[in-house]
């Protein structure tokens, strides 16, 4: 990171910030949703100095936050990953009462429970959202019927899901299969981060998904973490997450 009295590119200040994402900064910045001393940006290019500029955005000023938190999240179904919902459907902004700006990392849809990463520190967003990092997510899935071992290795192997995207390889393993109950369990572990990626690749094998649920983060798990609680990650498993 750089020193807070040099300048910085506007986006890396608002990741830095706890803003957004820096992707998701650049778009806020396109759309002139920042404000430096007084005067609209919408220019990426633009460079700011920390210790002297006024940075708004919300009508705010912005600083980067000299203390960084780490929450890891057991992320209810019901409720959404954005900070502010057009819908205004329950946020899991909610759950995490914290006096530190922090995002989510990454996603988890409505309908999908488990772990869920929130900072106010943006580069470590950038890190484990960017796909050329690779990081292994793990999820436990109910789906409709008994998968065969060929369906199995599909996933394995890789299924086309919208449209013309081939999955990359992944780890699945059968975890239960119930004949009377017509359904199966297998934990899989991606480390792609396309949208309903999991939901799309059942369904690429004849399987619809009843249930979802993301149990690790590069290992890290929620397992010991009650359905709505969170807690801050320690060194070792932020050390763990980068790796």
């Amino acid at each position: 990171m750089e020193e807070v009295n040099q300048e910085i590119r506007l986006q890396k200040f608002l990741a830095e910030a706890g803003i957004a994402s820096r992707r998701k900064a650049e778009e806020l910045i396109l759309e002139g949703k920042v404000i430096v001393n007084d005067k609209v940006v919408n220019q990426l290019g633009t460079k700011v100095n920390p210790d002297k500029d006024i940075v708004k955005y919300n009508g705010k000023i912005i600083k980067i936050q000299s203390k960084y938190v780490y929450i890891l999240l057991n992320k209810p179904i019901g409720y959404v990953t954005t900070a502010k919902d057009q819908f205004d459907r329950d946020s899991v902004m909610d759950l995490v009462k914290v006096k530190e700006r922090v995002v989510p990392v990454g996603r988890l849809d409505m309908y999908t429970s488990g772990a869920l990463i929130l900072t106010n520190d943006g580069e470590f967003v950038y890190k484990v959202t960017h796909p050329k990092h690779e990081i292994e997510k793990t999820y436990t899935v109910t789906i409709k019927g008994i998968v065969s071992d060929n369906e199995v290795e599909s996933l394995r192997k890789g299924v086309v899901i919208d449209n013309d995207y081939t999955t990359k390889p992944a780890k699945v393993r059968i975890l239960k299969t119930d004949s009377e109950k017509k359904l199966s369990r297998l934990e899989i572990t991606i480390h792609e981060g396309k949208n309903r990626q999991i939901r799309k690749m059942c369904e690429a094998i004849g399987h619809g998904v009843l249930a979802l649920h993301r149990s690790k983060i590069a290992g890290v798990g929620v397992k010991d973490i009650p359905l709505g609680k969170w807690r801050y990650l320690n060194s070792k498993e932020i050390e763990k997450i980068l790796k």
